[in-house]
């Protein structure tokens, strides 16, 4: 059966992703492109005609005169010159209707290629919202190729473009003359195609920029949105999270019941159940984070939001380009270090790399939850605000209060010329629930392949450290105390007391380099092992409160504001930067932040009384 080989390929903001989601639906992957960080999607559908097509979504591109790695892909992909990369037999240039003059330049280029070509105008509701008409007829004849129309957004939004795949691929279009004018000829084929209503008024969009760009009500709205966000990540969670730990618990005990008292009773319900269990109740609220990232990405406000916030960034020496990897990083440092490859000044893109790690990462969220729950009282304050939620978005607050300070001290140390900010605002529009479910599912898919590779490898490691050797004959406390995972956190004492920590912590501070969330896990299996309660695992939040002081906890949740990165982002670094040097100053200022911040907070706590012995 032949399949045909078509890539979609656009503008950022175009909805391009979203029309390759409903095309696509759960029928796609993920990966990178070879030799390169930069995301590759391939997904699969079927026309109506029964024709197999594999879709390639290409990096969103302003233009194929390449100025980042995004770009260069594009236009090696469309050319058929990418390493790997089958050549498509079918371009789809997908622009929005509503902004056609920026849009259609970029077209023209594509058509220049002289590769076969089907144009896409999206978001036809819209432009018809506002009054602008086109003559797709015309617009086919003038621009030379196959033109439909679309909406990705809608569940029949992409009818047109399915018929047209049905059909023969068109001739490749006719080239322009060498050296013509782009713009000149948009100008021309929109004069002939596209009428637009002499006055507009005043549009929904120019009404909500007028409040979401104001100096003030702007940053009061972005604020407001941020906290809300925080407030929900702990609010709206925590029904289903009881659920999970409930159920974790029963299947423990469960277990337990089943197997007889030995190695592999403790192995399974001690190492793996436990563990994994552990972490695993944490997914409700990072859904929840990325539920807020995705629809304010989807809506249009997140280049709005780097726009408002440009002034603010170029007081650190950045620009608001910087704002959208640096958000990003709020889910994981390491799409949003990859993120940085958009940044055209170099050493912008250096500085938003190396304080990228400080964004607190979903991975840390699992332990600011249990420690939060375990020290801070469960209160509202003001009979509005959730207490919890106050003291997260505070922790959220010193990491990119500390990243503005790193970027400040680096930019101080590397004076370049300043580049103006040039970004495209899109059309606002409602986020659509097909893609919001898409990444959600893809999220917690990448979560709980986490937890059944690394999470669980990791805490079966651990347990076994923690188990053997056993106890000599007549030993007193508990058996763990006498593990080589004991003794290892033991040793680290020397380095780690001066700040508060335990040996417990100690040992979960290692396998926590692998991933960040691995240390709840790690913890969860130490006490389980260190505890006579057979089910101390479920009960880990008051075993927490019971053996650590207030100082300890708050030390730790210090710590882990700036605590030296997971093995995955510091070998992005490496991947992005080309050198080991940069991925060596990355984890020592970390560790040297992590170390002298926990030291602080501990020996202030120490002069409050909140210390006692850890």
């Amino acid at each position: 059966m032949s399949v045909l080989n078509a890539a979609l390929v656009g503008n950022p903001n175009c909805g391009k992703t979203a029309l390759f989601n409903l095309l696509t639906g759960s029928r796609q992957k993920v990966a990178n492109y070879a030799g390169v960080t930069v995301e590759r999607k391939v997904g699969r559908l079927t026309t109506p005609n029964g024709l197999a097509v594999r879709l390639l979504d290409l990096p969103g591109a302003y233009s194929l005169v390449a100025t980042s790695p995004d770009e260069a892909v594009t236009r090696d992909v469309c050319a058929g010159t990418y390493r790997g990369e089958p050549a498509p037999e079918l371009l789809v240039c997908v622009v929005d209707a509503t902004n056609l003059r920026l849009h259609l330049r970029f077209a023209l280029e594509v058509r220049q290629m002289g590769r076969p070509m089907i144009l896409v105008l999206n978001m036809i509701d819209a432009a018809k919202r506002q009054g602008i008409a086109i003559d797709v007829p015309r617009l086919s004849a003038e621009f030379g190729a196959p033109v439909v129309t679309a909406v990705g957004i809608r569940r029949d939004g992409g009818q047109q473009l399915l018929q047209a795949l049905d059909l023969p691929p068109p001739p490749p279009p006719a080239a322009l003359p060498p050296g013509s004018d782009f713009h000149a000829e948009a100008r021309r084929i929109l004069a002939d195609c596209v009428t637009r209503p002499s006055r507009l008024g005043l549009a929904l969009e120019e009404r909500l920029d007028r409040w979401f760009l104001h100096p003030v009500w702007g940053m009061v709205i972005l604020f407001a949105l941020m906290f809300v966000m925080f407030q929900a990540v702990f609010s709206w969670a925590q029904p289903v999270m009881d659920l999970l730990d409930a159920g974790t618990a029963a299947l423990g005990q469960a277990v337990g019941a089943v197997l007889p008292d030995g190695a592999l009773r403790s192995l399974i319900v001690d190492g793996v159940i436990a563990g994994a269990g552990s972490v695993v109740v944490f997914l409700p609220q990072i859904l929840i984070l990325f539920l807020w990232i995705l629809a304010l990405e989807e809506s249009g406000y997140l280049p709005r939001a780097a726009f408002l916030l440009d002034r603010i960034m170029a007081t650190a020496g950045l620009s608001g380009r910087s704002f959208i990897p640096l958000l990003s990083s709020f889910a994981c440092a390491v799409p949003g270090i990859m993120a940085t490859r958009t940044i055209q000044n170099p050493r912008d893109r250096m500085i938003t790399i190396l304080i990228a790690p400080l964004m607190t990462c979903s991975a840390r969220l699992p332990v600011y939850t249990l420690l939060i729950a375990a020290f801070v009282p469960e209160r509202r304050v003001a009979g509005l605000f959730n207490l919890h939620g106050l003291v997260l978005f505070a922790l959220y607050m010193a990491g990119i209060l500390s990243a503005l300070v790193v970027a400040r001290v680096l930019k101080n140390r590397d004076r370049q010329e300043e580049h103006p900010l040039l970004l495209e605002l899109p059309a606002y529009r409602l986020p659509n629930p097909r893609d919001l479910a898409l990444g959600l599912k893809q999220r917690a898919v990448i979560f709980l392949s986490r937890v059944g590779s690394i999470i669980v490898t990791v805490s079966v490691l651990l347990w076994a450290l923690a188990s053997f050797p056993a106890p000599p004959a007549g030993a007193v406390g508990p058996a763990i105390e006498w593990s080589l995972a004991g003794r290892i956190g033991h040793w680290m004492l020397y380095v780690m007391a001066p700040i508060g920590f335990n040996w417990q912590i100690c040992v979960s501070l290692i396998p926590g380099l692998a991933a960040r969330e691995v240390a709840v896990s790690a913890l969860a299996t130490v006490y389980s092992l260190g505890a006579a309660d057979s089910d101390a695992a479920s009960q880990l939040l008051p075993l927490l409160s019971a053996h650590w002081s207030l100082g300890t906890a708050l030390s730790l949740l210090t710590w882990y504001i700036f605590a030296p990165q997971c093995f995955s982002t510091l070998a992005v670094i490496r991947r992005e930067t080309g050198s080991w040097r940069m991925v060596g100053i990355t984890a020592g200022y970390l560790f040297a932040m992590a170390y002298g911040a926990a030291f602080i907070t501990w020996h202030i706590s120490l002069l409050l009384g909140w210390g006692g012995s850890p």
